[in-house]
């Protein structure tokens, strides 16, 4: 499959970047290119000078707002990014319009952070100008959630996340949900942990997008993922999650790959692996709500047997039952057994109705204020026609 990749904000550009830098990996090692487009749009200058992979010209480091902002971004305020992403997303357009390889593209992902201003205020705006544009074309979005202690700090985080969420839901096919606190790491430097970070968020998606595109008929899978599997995989809210374990030492030392013993060794490191993947992933969800679901099942070619594919199929659907699961293997990495999870079209996230919850509250203790009355509501009602879009 291959992605025209568009970060918005900073938290999005930077993601671009790491898209960006996954497709020369890909091109370096396996010589295929899955990436047709990285572009990265912002208010802030700043930002987008921070970035390393996505190329520095006009055209792929988009300045938006600049004469209301002067550059300077949007001060966390979503609902002037959204205004100045609705005057300016021709720039976006026009930028994917002469991309060299658009023709090529596959479907669009649109990145950002739900808590900030420009990529939580831009994303919907510029998703929906995207669809109208390239019609035939899947648009999906990955938005990051903001960590607790941001949460925490500012009430102006919850509201921009749920205006973003639900902005966003109205207007893609499908939305990849990251939350930042699953992937912290403890007494690691701040600028070395948002990096780690950004890196794992982009790693699932390394076989999984190349496993369609392979050109090398001995890394050909027997039940190939393609791009179809995928389109056909993605809806609605969404999470990925990836899990790999090395080959042991000793397993290459004249073992049989017949042997049954061999087999189950084998099969059993599979499940190892799937679990961890399901531990890993992007957010914490009931799998019981998912109706869609794919694996993907990375290894050498003597360790993917039929065998394998049936438990992992099994193992995936007790725990997703009402899900279509698909799946399909990749033999292309070599001492190491790695699988892709995809959950999608889950019914209701529960940190999803959280935000929409406390957003609600906050919403309606300020229109009680405003009317000298109360501060704290005695009734709310809770539906999410109560939270602003940054459509209209």
């Amino acid at each position: 499959m291959k992605l025209a990749v568009i970060g918005l904000g900073q938290c999005g550009g930077r993601i671009a970047d790491e898209f960006a830098r996954l497709n020369q990996r890909t091109h370096a090692l396996r010589g295929l290119d899955v990436i047709t487009t990285s572009l990265a749009v912002n208010t802030d200058i700043a930002d987008l000078s921070g970035l390393s992979r996505i190329k520095p010209d006009n055209q792929h480091r988009i300045v938006i707002g600049g004469s209301k902002t002067g550059g300077h971004g949007v001060g966390k305020i979503n609902e002037l990014g959204a205004e100045v992403a609705r005057e300016d997303a021709s720039k976006v357009i026009e930028a994917l319009k002469i991309a060299p390889r658009l023709q090529e593209t596959d479907a669009f992902l649109l990145v950002a952070s739900a808590a900030g201003g420009t990529g939580s205020g831009s994303i919907s705006i510029v998703s929906q100008y995207v669809k109208d544009c390239f019609m035939d074309k899947p648009v999906y979005n990955l938005i990051v959630l903001p960590f607790e202690h941001e949460e925490a700090t500012e009430q102006r985080t919850i509201y921009n996340v749920a205006t973003c969420l639900k902005s966003s839901y109205l207007v893609a096919d499908a939305i990849f949900l990251v939350d930042n606190q699953r992937f912290i790491q403890k007494h690691v430097p701040a600028r070395r942990n948002l990096a780690e970070i950004n890196a794992l968020i982009v790693e699932p998606f390394y076989n999984l997008l190349c496993a369609g595109e392979e050109k090398h008929s001995r890394y050909i899978g027997a039940k190939t993922l393609d791009t179809g599997d995928i389109i056909q995989t993605l809806s609605g809210w969404t999470a990925i999650g990836h899990g790999k374990a090395r080959k042991p030492l000793f397993s290459s030392l004249g073992r049989d790959s017949r042997d049954f013993r061999n087999q189950a060794f084998e099969t059993h490191r599979g499940i190892q692996v799937l679990a961890e993947a399901i531990s890993s992933l992007s957010l914490k969800c009931k799998f019981i709500d998912s109706r869609r679901a794919l694996y993907l099942v990375s290894a050498s070619a003597k360790e993917i047997n039929l065998n394998l594919i049936k438990e992992l199929s099994s193992h995936l659907k007790s725990l997703a039952p009402k899900a279509s699961v698909r799946s399909g293997d990749y033999p292309r990495e070599k001492g190491l057994m790695d699988v892709t999870v995809i959950l999608s079209q889950l019914g209701e996230v529960e940190k999803v109705r959280s935000y929409f919850t406390k957003a609600i509250k906050l919403i309606s203790a300020g229109s009680t204020r405003r009317d000298g009355v109360s501060d704290e509501p005695e009734e709310v009602d809770f539906s999410i026609k109560y939270i602003p879009s940054l459509l209209s």
